[in-house]
């Protein structure tokens, strides 16, 4: 499982800035006035000052040191815009912004993209907020679809929604903030996203209800149909009849009309029956555990089958209304780790190093996470220069809000490579990504769970660990490559060897108590 906290999207879904894709001129140039009249204001208002939001003062703040100056830059960009878009003191409660700036909103897909460098930021009790907003609003009248984007006035953002018949919606939305949801719950140990009824019912109902409504079950995708709604009447006259797809849009791409499945929508979903099989197995319910995690494998296998092109050597993207596969994709397959390790994980990897080295500047949503990506597949060198580009002067809807919580999330899970050990109670993994440009790299007030940590990487050989508060958990201290031994506090200590996602990676576990600091490194 790739060290991230969201996942990729196919074009512009919550926040459609500059480059729209997928809707008709018409229809962008009425939902974007207001944005854009938003955005001029708000660009001089980060500009100038952070009044936009306030930034939690509770616990010391995220801070990151560098030999290497340019990422060091980099980070202080994104600290800094990051939490200009915090806010506390609205009817919703605890939020940021996570759609297109201006809108006062965030939506579900951004949200679950956000959270990995919002909960680095210290601002855990904000996505849980807004999370559990999300859960909440999952209702039978909207066929078991939750709100798309909430405002701060905690009322469904009136740019996507109507009424419950009538409401903007891309189908991996559900399984995207499930995903989410268990993933903070493993960073942040808030037993409330496993036991808070709430998110209970959201879980049992995304993964029953939601996927029978949509037909989305293994057994069942490869051969549904799109539902096409009758335009509103406003619609009508604006558009002259073409067909809505304003809602059950089966993936994160809407530049294609009409299609019935996007491998977004697979890997997602993959992700999440995955999720709900360790929720059940915490539930105690061991039968529906196992369930779960056939249901993850059954997709993971039709990913890697039908939806594998041999003759190109890479996935398909979409099924379309023909239900003939077609396109290509290699981010969304890596990000959630769906495809098989082995060759189709290298032909994914040589496609998306390829593909972020001509990626339309605009279409940000996409970049903003192919660092994590890449270096979570052995690729640091590239990783870097997407954070370096991505916090470049100039670049294309740089104010947009994912940009600069997923260049956080970024450092902290590539540069630093912090995870959190599945299945192992409090235990932190680590792995430099460090390239020959950053001789060391430091990252202080890491929140994870009731702990703050430093890490310390010198170059990929030495890292150090300190549990500057809270209990006392366990490291798991990981270098590329193979070590028999590793020198823990300069005692030779037997290494374990693996693979992980490709790459071959040495590792000793080690206890840090309260306060401690401890040093390993390669001999």
């Amino acid at each position: 499982m790739i060290r991230s906290a969201s996942m990729l999207c196919r074009s512009l879904t919550c926040g459609l800035g500059f480059a729209p894709v997928g809707r008709s001129a018409r229809r962008n140039a009425r939902r974007h006035a207001t944005d854009v009249r938003n955005l001029l204001v708000l660009s001089l208002v980060i500009a100038s000052t952070s009044l936009l939001g306030q930034p939690p003062e509770a616990a010391p703040q995220l801070q990151f040191s560098s030999s290497d100056q340019q990422l060091v830059q980099a980070f202080n960009w994104a600290k800094k815009q990051a939490l200009a878009y915090a806010f506390a003191g609205d009817p919703v409660g605890l939020w940021y912004e996570a759609a297109l700036p201006g809108r006062e909103a965030f939506c579900m897909r951004d949200v679950s993209h956000q959270s990995m460098g919002a909960q680095a930021l210290g601002l855990a009790d904000y996505t849980f907020n807004m999370l559990r907003h999300f859960a909440a609003e999952i209702s039978a009248s909207r066929d078991w679809c939750s709100y798309w984007e909430i405002d701060r006035e905690n009322k469904p953002a009136p740019v996507d929604y109507e009424n419950d018949s009538t409401f903007w919606y891309n189908l991996p939305a559900n399984f995207d903030v499930l995903d989410a949801s268990y993933r903070m719950y493993l960073w942040t140990g808030d037993i409330r996203y496993i036991d808070d009824p709430v998110f209970d019912n959201f879980y049992d109902r995304t993964m029953n209800e939601y996927v029978k409504r949509w037909s989305l079950a293994p057994d069942t995708i490869m051969s549904r149909q799109r539902w096409l709604l009758p335009l509103t009447a406003e619609e009508a006259r604006e558009e002259r009849g073409e067909s809505s797809f304003r809602r059950g849009i089966p993936g994160y791409n809407e530049s294609e009309h009409g299609y019935v499945a996007g491998i977004d929508l697979l890997a997602v979903e993959f992700a999440a029956w995955r999720d709900y099989a360790a929720i059940e197995r915490m539930r105690g319910d061991e039968a529906a555990s196992q369930n779960a995690a056939s249901q993850a494998a059954a997709i993971k296998s039709l990913v890697n089958t039908k939806w594998w092109n041999a003759s190109a050597n890479s996935f398909y993207s979409t099924l379309d209304a023909q239900h003939q596969l077609k396109g290509r994709d290699a981010a969304d397959v890596l990000y959630w780790g769906v495809a098989d390790e082995g060759p189709k994980t290298e032909a994914a990897v040589k496609y998306l190093l390829a593909e972020a080295q001509h990626h339309p500047p605009c279409a940000v949503e996409e970049e903003s996470h192919y660092a994590e990506i890449l270096y979570g597949y052995g690729a640091p060198a590239a990783g870097y220069s997407v954070i370096l580009d991505v916090a470049g002067p100039g670049h294309c809807r740089q104010e947009y809000p994912e940009m600069s919580y997923s260049e956080i999330g970024a450092i902290t899970t590539g540069v630093m490579g912090v995870s959190i050990v599945p299945g192992v109670e409090k235990a932190v993994e680590t792995l430099p990504g460090l390239t020959a440009k950053t001789a060391w790299a430091e990252l202080r007030n890491l929140s994870i769970g009731r702990n703050l940590i430093m890490i310390r990487h010198d170059g990929v050989r030495e890292s150090t660990f300190t549990n500057i508060s809270g209990p006392g958990l366990i490291w798991r201290a990981a270098f590329p490559g193979i070590h028999q031994q590793l020198l823990v506090g300069g005692a030779e200590t037997e290494a374990h060897t693996g693979n992980q996602l490709g790459m071959t990676v040495s590792w000793v576990q080690v206890p840090v108590g309260a306060g401690d600091t401890v040093q390993v490194r390669t001999p």
